[in-house]
């Protein structure tokens, strides 16, 4: 029994420091955590699919997962990797809404799963959290106004050099520093973050690499001159 509320404890406070929870009380968030349960995912498992039902509400507690989604022409397009605590797939459930994406772990997970209706019941009795909500949703408008917007004025490299920048940091209004290290990212998924071919941002990178701004580890980069970088961005 013990075991049991420590394992809440943690899984309450992890969902506590999300934007969302982060001024709900923390008996609250205790008791609505155990409305869900914590399921292991094996490496290269599918969440949920695009298309699915918003059913349920999910948060990352372990691992790695991809979102992705499948352009009306075909092409995977990917939108983000999360690797830090948080809840997924909340937007479907606000908007009654089909998944918009695919969620596919990219390493062992465990990810706790609650009824969507139970989620949404309990963000709307808590002013705090429900105006979070409508901030994150909110910046998506930005962040999708902001992509649109780098498509029409930014040239692929400007995009290239502007995407890596962003996984850097938590905003560009803050740049990090020479040397910072960001998460492993292949040229096929980068090129879909940028809106450009695999092989045009395989020779971008291929030249930021020459020229000093980026080193490369495998599928891991390195940011070495973020000024240049941040130039080519128009930042």
């Amino acid at each position: 029994m013990a075991q049991v509320r420590d394992q809440d404890a943690s899984l309450g406070d992890a969902m506590r420091r999300t934007p969302i929870f982060a001024s709900v009380p923390k008996a609250d968030i205790r008791s609505f955590a155990r409305s869900g349960r914590v399921r292991s995912f094996r490496q290269g498992t599918y969440v949920c699919h695009q298309g699915d039902p918003s059913d349920d509400i999910y948060f990352l507690v372990q691992g790695r997962v991809e979102v992705s989604s499948v352009s009306p022409t075909g092409t995977r397009v990917l939108h983000a990797t999360i690797d830090e605590p948080q809840f997924l797939g909340e937007l479907g459930i606000f908007g009654e809404l089909p998944r918009s994406a695919d969620l596919l772990t990219l390493d062992d997970c465990e990810i706790w799963a609650s009824d969507g209706d139970r989620f949404l019941d309990f963000v709307t009795t808590q002013p705090a959290a429900a105006r979070q909500v409508l901030a994150a949703l909110a910046r998506q408008v930005q962040e999708h106004q902001a992509f649109a917007d780098d498509l029409l004025f930014l040239d692929l490299r400007g995009r290239v050099a502007k995407r890596l920048l962003q996984m850097g940091t938590s905003t560009l209004a803050e740049l990090p520093a020479d040397g910072t290290e960001i998460a492993p990212i292949t040229h096929a998924d980068l090129a879909a973050l940028c809106g450009g071919s695999r092989e045009n941002v395989s020779r971008i990178l291929s030249d930021l690499q020459k020229r000093g701004l980026i080193s490369r580890d495998g599928n891991r980069y390195s940011l070495q001159k973020v000024s240049a970088l941040a130039k080519l961005a128009e930042l």
